[in-house]
């Protein structure tokens, strides 16, 4: 139990500092008027979930180990992306008056998070 808190707390702390500095980085860089960074977040978290899960079931993966499953997945990845941000953003758009905005960032953040879940499976069973 106590590893299991230990693995969720390092992970979280970690994700959570990514995410600052993912979407701090990606928003100097285009700007704030469409939630590029939290969308770039929830893709790539969705990218290494595909690779989590995918190694995951091997026998031999760091993954099947269940410490280090509560540290990537629910602590870093968890902490990493945000439903939250996604909703309050999408939320903002539409209150905006930027309704086809707000309806363009949910077509493309669902779209694109089960691509990159996919492509992630994808990966590890090509290099399997």
């Amino acid at each position: 139990m106590i590893s299991g808190f230990i693995s969720v707390t390092l992970g979280s702390v970690l994700g959570v500092l990514s995410r600052y500095f993912v979407s701090g980085f990606v928003a100097r860089r285009v700007g704030e008027t469409f939630p590029y960074g939290t969308l770039l977040i929830n893709v790539s978290g969705a990218l290494l979930i595909g690779v989590l899960g995918g190694l995951a079931p091997e026998k031999n993966s760091l993954f099947a180990d269940p410490d280090a499953w509560l540290f990537a997945v629910t602590g870093f990845l968890g902490a990493y992306t945000t439903v939250s941000s996604f909703s309050l953003q999408t939320l903002s758009l539409a209150r905006d008056g930027e309704g086809g905005r707000a309806a363009l960032y949910v077509v493309l953040s669902v779209a694109l998070s089960l691509a990159a879940a996919t492509l992630g499976f994808a990966l590890v069973d090509a290099l399997k």
